[in-house]
């Protein structure tokens, strides 16, 4: 019997191994198909079961449960969440989007307009917000002018994701990098905005080119009535938005400085506390720090630590090129940029201040590629289909395919350049 306990004994880590190692698999799976084949989870279920699993199986053990998560990241995806709330509920989305919406201007021009407010709202605020309120109201400020909205729809997921580029707060994976590197705006601008304004221009030419002459609705969208904007909830966000701004400036930690602000937001007499709670993208979070304990769990597998030195010492993985473009280009567009970046980082630590930067434009670009390369993408077909149109892949991959491979070439010659 005390032979067959050591034997068992001896077995446990081995078992423990294999779990892990299973788990993982079918994590990422379950992150590239968006779900479990005869099974409704999302994403988010698939990642939270994949992290029940490797603590109970011992994969984590209970010491390393708090630091396998990045709590910095969650706490400043919480916060801006509350901030981006406080728009929501004021009605700015609405008024904005009516007021781009009427400008006497040309079509191509209205696009531009429109392609560079979202680019800058999603460099300050998060993206997926961004990608989640604007659509139902662009859809109905399109209606009104008799356009066809799927090709400023379109343009909104571009621009969304591509402001983000350019932003340590602009999107959950940038968040992670700048985190890992505690970089702040001035590092993202500086690396980041020539070649994100580069990109901008590059989907606007191929959108104008693939619409060119087919711009009006032959069946207008019926159109929403515009929500009521509220200016004094409206410039509390604004308020909101430049302490936060100032906050992230100042030696103050990013996510002290991103919760001074949420906690701003959260003082009123007005809008109720659960109001601004409700849309706090739950789902996310839980995606978030799921993942973290399972790639922990993978990074200390032996067959982890020779993959993360296959990849440190491959120019696809260590350098700025083309090799690691087309690495994040597939992975995005596979397992999806947040899930790729939080394995990248869990394999390869301690990373550079340039490989981040390049991995976060990099990354951010490639999810303009296909529908699935970018969650923002799935909100705005999502929420566009809610309100009467659709935007199927091939539409969509017209335009993204040659945008994003003729912007994530130009990115390449400049960090080459530099």
């Amino acid at each position: 019997m005390e032979e067959v306990a050591r034997s068992m004994t001896a077995l446990l880590p081995e078992l423990g191994r294999g779990v892990v190692l299973a788990v993982f698999a079918a994590v990422y799976v379950g992150m590239a198909l968006g779900r479990w084949p005869g099974l409704k989870v999302d994403r988010s279920a698939i990642a939270l079961i994949g992290a029940v699993l490797v603590v109970v199986f011992g994969g984590l053990p209970a010491e390393r449960l708090t630091a396998a998560i990045d709590w910095d990241t969650l706490v400043v995806l919480f916060g801006l969440m509350l901030v981006s709330a406080q728009f929501a509920l004021s009605g700015a989305w609405d008024a904005l989007a009516f007021r781009i919406a009427y400008l006497k201007l040309s079509e191509p021009a209205l696009l531009a307009v429109m392609m560079t407010a979202v680019a800058v709202l999603s460099a300050v605020l998060l993206n997926d917000v961004v990608a989640y309120v604007v659509p139902p109201v662009l859809i109905a400020a399109m209606a009104r002018r008799g356009l066809d909205p799927r090709p400023f729809l379109i343009g909104l997921m571009m621009a969304a994701n591509i402001g983000s580029a350019a932003s340590p707060i602009g999107n959950p994976q940038n968040i992670l990098l700048a985190s890992a590197g505690d970089l702040g705006f001035a590092a993202f601008l500086e690396a980041n905005a020539l070649p994100a304004a580069l990109a901008l221009a590059i989907a606007w030419i191929v959108i104008v080119q693939a619409w060119r002459g087919r711009w009006r609705a032959q069946t207008p969208v019926a159109g929403g009535r515009e929500a009521a904007f509220h200016r004094r909830h409206a410039a509390k966000g604004l308020v909101a938005l430049v302490l936060l701004l100032l906050a992230l400036a100042s030696p103050l930690p990013r996510p002290a400085a991103v919760m001074l602000a949420a906690a701003f937001v959260l003082i009123s007499r007005d809008i109720a506390s659960r109001e601004l709670f409700a849309l706090v993208d739950w789902p996310l979070l839980i995606l978030f720090a799921s993942l973290f304990l399972v790639t922990d769990a993978f990074a200390a597998l032996p067959v982890a630590r020779g993959l993360a030195a296959a990849i440190a010492e491959h120019p696809a993985g260590a350098g700025g090129g083309a090799g690691l473009a087309a690495l994040l280009v597939v992975g995005s567009n596979t397992v999806g940029n947040v899930p790729l970046v939080t394995l990248l980082l869990a394999l390869i630590p301690p990373p550079s201040a340039d490989w981040l930067t390049t991995v976060a434009l990099y990354a951010t670009l490639a999810g303009n590629l296909l529908v699935t390369g970018s969650i923002a993408n799935i909100i705005v077909i999502e929420r566009a289909k809610a309100a009467g149109v659709v935007i199927g892949w091939g539409m969509h991959a017209r335009v993204g395919v040659p945008a994003t491979l003729v912007a994530l070439a130009v990115a390449v010659v400049i960090a080459a350049v530099r």
